[in-house]
């Protein structure tokens, strides 16, 4: 069992913290190679600081994308454009989106299913959410999924077997509301490539000291004991 990656989001209620940029050696220290952050809540000189900080600690970049109106969305684009971030995540206008990124190196997971909200919410049936990942998985320009499965009102993992399975030649990442340990199991068993906390670690929802690197402490456990539990 490959285990997932798991990508801490400097983010707070789908907003950048503040203080970010002062907190990516606690997470590099933590051994967390995979680090995102949203566009809103800072300034682009902050987003750029920050973004460097990641660069400078040796991890990959993330940014995700909340928007859903298009022009929203396609702003959100250009900003990881400029900061020169490794993976895209989110959004659903992937025509616009595709043709911003065409030419970049930036590795594109957009969100399946229909996306509605702020906080987002995951909806339709599982096979339509199924069915739309494998139109996605299919469309070239698209690296992988960036899937809400716990903003789904139904059976979650299955849900997440599901799409993973249909696009098994594409990368999942599972995120959204990934706050208890049960929840990190279940993707890593579902077979996801990776997935994000953020909000979670910040609330000191894990069963470990509340300062954040014994949060993220916590959820390495999880994750490794998942893992080897399977091997």
């Amino acid at each position: 069992m490959i285990p997932p990656d798991f990508i801490f989001m400097l983010t707070r209620h789908d907003r950048t913290v503040e203080n970010a940029a002062d907190l990516v050696e606690t997470v590099r220290t933590a051994g967390v190679r995979h680090i995102g952050f949203k566009d809103i809540g800072l300034p682009f000189a902050g987003l750029q600081v920050l973004a460097r900080a990641i660069r400078q600690a040796g991890a990959r970049i993330y940014l995700e994308v909340v928007s859903l109106d298009r022009e929203s969305e396609l702003r959100s684009v250009r900003v990881g454009i400029a900061l020169g971030v490794d993976y895209l995540l989110g959004g659903t206008h992937v025509d616009d989106v595709l043709r911003l990124l065409d030419g970049t190196a930036i590795r594109y997971y957009p969100f399946p299913g229909r996306i509605n909200g702020h906080p987002s919410v995951l909806e339709g049936t599982e096979a339509e959410i199924v069915r739309s990942a494998v139109a996605l998985a299919a469309r070239p320009g698209v690296h992988g999924l960036d899937l809400l499965a716990y903003r789904f009102a139904g059976d979650v993992p299955a849900l997440m077997r599901r799409v993973c399975g249909a696009v098994a030649d594409k990368p999942v990442i599972v995120a959204g509301s990934l706050d208890r340990a049960e929840r990190i199991r279940a993707a890593a068993l579902a077979g996801a490539a990776g997935f994000t906390v953020g909000t979670a670690a910040f609330d000191g929802a894990f069963p470990a000291s509340a300062d954040l690197a014994g949060q993220i402490g916590c959820i390495q456990t999880i994750l490794s004991t998942t893992i080897l539990s399977k091997a």
